[in-house]
């Protein structure tokens, strides 16, 4: 238990959300787990979140400002580059990266959540102009991504470069245009 003393009540919910996430999944999450957790009263987490889809939205929105920060300004980084920070990513922010894109879960028209995956999507729409080949480099990035947290992926080795295998498969790609 990490009982709750004082400072942002918010950020505590969070972060203590992320680690039920990962232990239990999502259907192991509730917010009185999560008020029991923090030491907080049942109500707290409901009055920050409103339900768990509130809550999930809240951390979908927060993985998606963490992977825009990740994947750095636009128009400063190849394909390459940008689909070795997207795993390097989903590894550091396994809960996160487990929620952000459930839209079973998350209230998909939250303008918090919206102004968020904008932000996450930019660097990659600047790379990749084009949408059949913006749409093949993040299924190629993500896919890997799934994969290497399933334990999978060649990246178990913890080898100092450890994403060579998506910079190959990422080659493939090329420019990020789509072949005429």
């Amino acid at each position: 238990m990490c009982p709750y003393h004082h400072g942002d009540l918010r950020r505590t919910l969070l972060t203590e959300a992320a680690v039920l996430l990962a232990e239990r999944g999502p259907d192991g999450v509730s917010l009185r787990n999560l008020a029991r957790r923090t030491g907080v009263s049942h109500a707290a987490p409901a009055h920050h979140f409103g339900d768990k889809t509130g809550l999930f939205t809240a951390l979908a929105a927060e993985g998606h400002a963490l992977l825009a920060d990740a994947l750095g300004t636009p128009g400063t980084s190849g394909l390459r580059e940008l689909g070795a920070r997207y795993v390097r990513f989903a590894l550091a922010h396994p809960s996160h990266f487990a929620i952000m894109f459930r839209t079973d879960l998350v209230d998909p028209a939250d303008p918090e959540l919206q102004a968020a995956q904008d932000r996450s999507y930019a660097p990659l729409r600047a790379a990749v102009p084009d949408d059949d080949a913006l749409l093949a480099a993040w299924s190629l990035a993500h896919g890997y991504a799934s994969l290497v947290l399933a334990g999978v992926g060649p990246e178990q080795t913890g080898a100092a470069d450890r994403f060579p295998a998506i910079a190959r498969a990422a080659a493939v790609l090329g420019d990020g245009t789509a072949p005429s």
